[in-house]
């Protein structure tokens, strides 16, 4: 058998992306806050007072994922947790201070990161990439849940 041409395989197309992404984080972003820590603080800058379940659907990452992560960010100081006083059950995170501040100093960061991540691409390449990769995103999230129609290989 012939071997394939892996760019034409998004998967691998996708690793090599992250692989960049990494590299570009920890040399442009942060050592200590990591991309997926990152978009928590932002999603509470943005929505204060969700609870953990809420955050982890708004930045796609599953329940375990999402609670190490939290964990993580309350132990460093930048979230906190208050219990739900609807519901005694849940509780609900917000930033602190130095979460604050954390986020507005990570907020530039990043943008001057991608805007070398992306500077292969025209202004307008950058829009159209940045909306087919989104909406695969989208779709692939989908794919998490068993569903019907999904082909098993033979």
């Amino acid at each position: 058998m012939a071997a394939v041409d892996l760019n034409t395989h998004p998967g691998h197309l996708a690793r090599r992306l992250q692989q960049a992404h990494h590299l570009l984080w920890t040399t442009m972003v942060s050592e200590e806050i990591t991309s997926p820590q990152f978009a928590v603080l932002n999603t509470l800058a943005a929505e204060p007072g969700l609870d953990q379940r809420t955050v982890g659907e708004r930045v796609g990452l599953d329940r375990s994922t999402i609670a190490e992560v939290i964990s993580r960010l309350i132990r460093r100081g930048f979230l906190d947790k208050d219990r739900d006083p609807r519901d005694g059950r849940r509780f609900l995170l917000r930033l602190t201070d130095d979460g604050l501040r954390a986020h507005r100093r990570l907020t530039v960061r990043t943008a001057r990161m991608n805007r070398i991540f992306l500077a292969p691409l025209s202004t307008e390449e950058q829009t159209l990439f940045l909306d087919l990769i989104r909406r695969v995103a989208d779709a692939a999230d989908e794919l998490r849940a068993p569903a019907d129609h999904l082909v098993t290989p033979s």
